[in-house]
């Protein structure tokens, strides 16, 4: 059984501040545990049905703790609806490499929904494209909504926080940005080291940042809608990307 103490503690890792003050994020359901419990991150606590155990047992590197609740206590300290695997308490990564410039890269201006960003992500990681750059004003990495619509994917892509002019300026690769009147993504000349960004849903991309995109660029529309989500415009682009290179 979950503590109230330690319920608590899960809850708060709803909150931004809490994780960073606490330097942990929460985990849920068995796809996205499972790649946890592969990847590199550290795991200060698991919980497990009985179910999840059985069948997965194989997954727990040797000496890893855990303890073995029901699912109505993981869905009433998480934010899950439904949830019959597994909830796991993960520990940021102490320290971020640099920015890797010699191959593929996506950056997000302003991208504030965190569903959005979580997809993105799990695009990201299915064209293989391992780093993201995102402005400070985008939404957190580690909101429980972003790690769910990951599906894992959050464990191979490194996201970055950074100052985009300060990265943009110094960029040395071809930059595709994601605008309205820009040319058809079909027909850009992509090149394999280059950066891809993609801008907030209601406003695009900042103005500030038009002068550093060499290549302009847009998914023609034939219809009437206005726009694209950005994830789904972030799909399609990276499609191009990697026939094209």
């Amino acid at each position: 059984m979950i503590s109230n103490k330690r319920a608590k503690f899960i809850k708060s890792l709803q909150l931004k501040k809490y994780r960073q003050q606490e330097g942990a994020f929460i985990v849920e359901g068995k796809v996205s545990v499972i790649e946890l419990l592969r990847s590199g991150y550290g795991v200060q606590s698991l919980y497990l049905t009985e179910a999840f155990l059985q069948n997965h047992q194989h997954e727990l590197k040797k000496g890893q703790a855990y303890e073995v609740v029901d699912e109505r206590e993981l869905q009433k300290v998480g934010t899950l609806k439904t949830n019959n695997a597994a909830l796991a308490v993960a520990l940021m990564p102490s320290e971020q490499p640099p920015v890797d410039q010699s191959g593929p890269l996506l950056i997000l201006d302003q991208v504030n929904d965190p569903g959005n960003l979580g997809t993105i992500i799990r695009i990201a990681d299915w064209f293989g494209i391992r780093q993201l750059v995102c402005s400070p004003g985008t939404t957190d990495q580690y909101n429980p909504k972003c790690i769910s619509a990951t599906k894992g994917s959050f464990s191979r892509v490194v996201v970055h926080e950074l100052p985009l002019p300060e990265l943009l300026s110094t960029y040395p690769h071809p930059v595709y940005g994601a605008l309205l009147d820009g040319a058809d993504v079909h027909h850009a000349p992509f090149e394999e080291a280059c950066a891809i960004v993609i801008g907030n849903e209601s406003h695009g991309i900042q103005r500030e940042l038009l002068p550093f995109i060499t290549h302009p660029v847009t998914i023609p529309r034939f219809g009437a809608a206005e726009s694209l989500n950005a994830a789904i415009a972030t799909a399609i682009i990276c499609d191009v990307y990697r026939q094209k290179v």
